[in-house]
């Protein structure tokens, strides 16, 4: 396996994972890690043995390859600079925070003949790997992505954070069918920008995506639940788990069989009526499957990582939520301005204003009468 000159930028929480991948992955030489903060270098050149430098500038080598795993809201200007080194990437999840810086190192990566992949990192979850090859094409997503507050990416907000994975999955499931509508509401919790969100996404077949992300809940989860004419299925990606199920045709009650039973058993349902089975998944490292990805497209020209043009895709989607969320919080500022406003106006006046000159002389008749 051809060995290609490695750098991991940014080690966090992350980065760490990934540079210590890297550095075991016989087809990388991990030159060295890039982090600002002194405490983060320290501890990844003790764990791993690998120099570490405060800035891209610092690099005393020539690189032939990155992963950017600094805060989402740098990646566009981390990239865009080693993009035009020559250096090829796979960037950390989102791969820029709007659709124009996207498009932006899409063309750099052209221009400067790098492979740009992006760290969507469920497409190579083994849940979804082993349940691939089953699917045909979904009329129905329902995708739950909850974690509690860890007080990590608080720079975008729980669409870009968590329910880009799910908006992935959503189109890479339904392939070219066209998005013809876009709902969305949520709100901030804890932070500047939203904490929780739900979308719903309709597109020109009639396939539908519920989605729904929180970072801000008290039991984690992240599922989601497929369904097609005569099939379903569910993935666990925390567990790692994949279940398929074919239904049959409802059984018909008769009057001339009344001890027979029209459908099974509750606890018989499942495995008599749906079928459902539980598949074998693969023990693999998604984060390792996807350096391995990356290295192929690399040396080899061809793999199954995700391309700067497919998560274009998702920041897309991504960017028409976020934008009618703006709106939303717009309008209620404008409300809460508006009610402020009417009772600076008002609470001098007293109640007796709101309720018209005469209302005074019509209470009194009213009691007299």
């Amino acid at each position: 396996m051809k060995r290609m000159r490695l750098a991991v930028i940014g080690v966090g929480y992350l980065g760490r994972i990934h540079a210590r991948l890297a550095r075991d992955f016989p087809g990388w030489q991990l030159c060295g890690v890039v982090d600002p903060q002194p405490q983060a270098r320290q501890a990844v050149q003790a764990e791993l043995g690998v120099p570490a430098y405060p800035d891209l500038a610092a690099l005393d080598s020539p690189i032939d390859a990155a992963i950017v795993a600094t805060p989402s809201a740098t990646h566009y200007s981390v990239a865009a600079q080693l993009l035009q080194e020559g250096v090829h990437l796979l960037v950390e999840k989102p791969l820029t925070l709007n659709v124009g810086d996207a498009q932006d190192l899409i063309r750099l990566a052209e221009q400067h003949q790098c492979v740009l992949h992006v760290g969507h990192v469920e497409r190579f979850n083994p849940a979804l790997v082993a349940l691939r090859p089953h699917l045909p094409r979904p009329e129905l997503i329902l995708a739950q992505r909850v974690g509690s507050f860890t007080g990590r990416s608080l720079d975008v907000g729980a669409v870009l954070d968590l329910m880009i994975h799910d908006l992935d999955l959503v189109l890479s499931l339904l392939g070219d069918d066209p998005l013809v509508g876009v709902q969305a509401t949520g709100a901030a919790v804890v932070g500047p920008n939203e904490d929780w969100a739900q979308a719903q996404l309709t597109f020109a077949s009639g396939a539908i995506a519920h989605l729904f992300a929180s970072r801000v809940g008290w039991r984690p989860r992240r599922v989601a639940e497929i369904y097609a004419p005569q099939w379903m299925a569910e993935i666990d990606f925390a567990s790692r788990k994949a279940w398929l199920a074919h239904p049959d045709s409802p059984p018909q009650a008769t009057f001339e069989q009344p001890a027979r039973p029209a459908t099974p058993a509750p606890d018989r349902f499942a495995e008599e009526f749906l079928h459902l089975q539980e598949l074998p998944v693969p023990q693999t490292n998604p984060l390792l499957e996807e350096q391995r990805q990356f290295h192929l497209a690399i040396t080899e020209g061809v793999s199954e990582g995700v391309t700067g043009e497919q998560a274009l895709r998702a920041i897309h989607v991504a960017e028409r939520i976020l934008t009618i969320l703006a709106a939303q919080r717009m309008r209620a500022e404008v409300r809460k301005t508006a009610a402020a406003d009417t009772a600076e106006v008002v609470a001098p006046l007293g109640l007796a204003a709101l309720r018209g000159p005469h209302w005074g002389r019509r209470a009194i008749r009213r009691k007299a009468g």
